[in-house]
C-alpha cells in the first residue's frame, strides 16, 4: 500500500483544517516544501497536496509553493483543491505534478472529466468526499444527490483509475478511519482507493492495508505525532 503524507496549502504555509471548517486552522508550517522533504528523508515516495485557498475559488493562488514542492523533491505529487478547468489541469501537469485530482467539477461536468481522462489518462484522479452517505461538494459545504456507490459506479465506468476517498466525518477528528466504507467499496469497484480522513494511528494504517487498498493519507496524525511516518512506511511495505 502506498502512503500519501499531506501538505494542506493556504497563504503559502501548510496547515490543517478540522472536519473542513476554515474558522479552525492551524498552521503547522511556514515553508510547505521543508516539510515535503521531511517527509523524503523519511522515506516517503509520495505528497498529497490540497490549496485550500484554490477549493475556495478555484484558482492556483499556491502554484508557486507547489512548483517549489516537485522541484525540490523527487517525491510522486499528486494535488487536489478547485481544479474545475482543463486550464488548471494542464498548468498542474506541465509544473510537474503526477496526478491532479476533481473534485466538485467531477460531479457537476461530466463532460470535464471525460476530456479530461481523454487527455491526461491515469494523471486524472476524482475525490470522493462523502457526508452522510452523500458526495459533498464546493469546500464540503453542499451535498450532491449523487450518494458515494452511485457516484463510484459512473466513475468506473467513466475509465477513472483512482479516487481519494475522505468520510469527512472523520476528517482530522484523530477517531480512526472509516473501516467498513473502505471495504465495501474495495469489495464493489476495480479502481485504486486511496483512503483519506481520520488515519489517526499505525493501527488505522495496517487495517487499511489488510483491506488491500492502493493507498491512504496520513494529514493531522503526522502533525501531532501520533503516527511516526518511517514507522507506518515500513508498516506498509
Amino acid at each position: 500500500m502506498q502512503l500519501f503524507p499531506a501538505i494542506d496549502l493556504y497563504g503559502s504555509k501548510a496547515v490543517r483544517l478540522y472536519k473542513g471548517d476554515y474558522d479552525k486552522m492551524t498552521v503547522y508550517s511556514d515553508n510547505p516544501a521543508k516539510v515535503a522533504k521531511e517527509f523524503e528523508r523519511l522515506g516517503a515516495s509520495n505528497v498529497h497536496l490540497v490549496d485550500l485557498e484554490g477549493a475556495k475559488d478555484g484558482t492556483t493562488p499556491n502554484l508557486n509553493v507547489v512548483k517549489e514542492i516537485v522541484n525540490s523533491t523527487n517525491l510522486f505529487v499528486e494535488i487536489g483543491g478547485g481544479i474545475r478547468s482543463l486550464e488548471t489541469i494542464k498548468t498542474y501537469i506541465e509544473s510537474g505534478v503526477n496526478r491532479v485530482i476533481l473534485g466538485t467539477v467531477a460531479v457537476t461536468n461530466t463532460e470535464l472529466l471525460k476530456t479530461a481522462i481523454s487527455l491526461y489518462g491515469d494523471k486524472i484522479a476524482v475525490g470522493v468526499d462523502v457526508k452522510d452517505g452523500y458526495v459533498a461538494i464546493k469546500g464540503w459545504v453542499e451535498k450532491s444527490s449523487y450518494t458515494c456507490f452511485e457516484f463510484c459506479a459512473q466513475l468506473e465506468k467513466l475509465g477513472v483509475k483512482t479516487i481519494i476517498c475522505t468520510d469527512i466525518s472523520k476528517d482530522g477528528a484523530m477517531q480512526g478511519t472509516n473501516r467498513e466504507l473502505y471495504k465495501e467499496l474495495s469489495n464493489k469497484f476495480n479502481i485504486q482507493i486511496i483512503a483519506s480522513g481520520g488515519v489517526s494511528s499505525l493501527d488505522d494504517v495496517v487495517a487499511l492495508k489488510k483491506l488491500g487498498l492502493y493507498g491512504a493519507i496520513i494529514g493531522k496524525a503526522y502533525y501531532i505525532g501520533a503516527i511516526n511516518l518511517k514507522e507506518a512506511l515500513e508498516a506498509v511495505k
